[in-house]
């Protein structure tokens, strides 16, 4: 009788311990990525263009959700990608970027600089025009700021000019289409203060050696806004 429950109880241990090799496990893996896949990535940052000069490097953000038209020519004339005609021999440009050699042709401290004239003037132009984009919710309150210079709405061209200081009576006459950082600013001071004639024009200007798109890059926060004084207009 003994030996009979010690079979019962050994073949039932090795029933159990077979169905428990068998049955599927409590928590199955996590499923496997199908090849190809990837995680999301978040939206690109805002490209950045290095404007640099024989004074220094000059860093601003662009703004190509606020001024798609503006940005993209500005990026389109810095790298060469977008045909101009030289308002000095009239000739049709194609693959030369525009800004390369130009230099800041008006400088007025406590206001801005100006520059991106292919003809050095001030009066000239990349043989086209195109219209103003501004926004409510963006102005002239901060220092710092990239903006296209006109002679009035659906004139810009090549030339821009960057702000020293807020001065809010631009509000709405001007596309800004980019913003420099605090360092950018700083040598924006240096080079609206070196000697000028009566136009406001640089005995020695300084001379933009070549702009540099970077995809992705940002420019440092800018200053906080100051007081504006009186001053010309662009």
């Amino acid at each position: 009788m003994r030996q009979t429950a010690m079979l019962f109880a050994v073949m039932f241990a090795l029933s159990a311990f077979c169905w428990s090799q068998a049955a599927p496990a409590s928590h199955a893996a996590p499923a496997h990525k199908p090849a190809g896949a990837h995680p999301a990535t978040p939206a690109a940052a805002a490209p950045t263009a290095i404007i640099q000069t024989t004074a220094g490097n000059l860093t601003c953000t662009l703004f190509p959700k606020v001024a798609p038209i503006g940005v993209d020519n500005f990026i389109g004339l810095a790298k060469g990608t977008k045909d101009w005609t030289s308002p000095v021999s009239h000739d049709k440009k194609h693959g030369v970027p525009l800004y390369d050699g130009t230099i800041f042709h008006r400088v007025i401290p406590e206001f801005m600089i100006q520059g991106g004239d292919p003809a050095g003037t001030g009066t000239g132009d990349p043989g086209y025009a195109f219209k103003n984009e501004t926004s409510p919710s963006l102005g002239f309150d901060r220092p710092g700021r990239l903006a296209y210079a006109n002679a009035g709405p659906g004139t810009n061209g090549s030339q821009f000019f960057i702000t020293e200081i807020p001065d809010p009576r631009l509000n709405g006459g001007y596309t800004i289409f980019g913003q420099c950082d605090d360092a950018s600013v700083e040598l924006e001071k240096k080079i609206a203060r070196m000697p000028r004639n009566a136009n406001d024009r640089p005995k020695s200007p300084v001379k933009i050696v070549h702009i540099k798109i970077v995809a992705g890059a940002t420019a440092a926060r800018p200053a906080a806004p100051k007081p504006a004084p009186k001053s010309a207009k662009p």
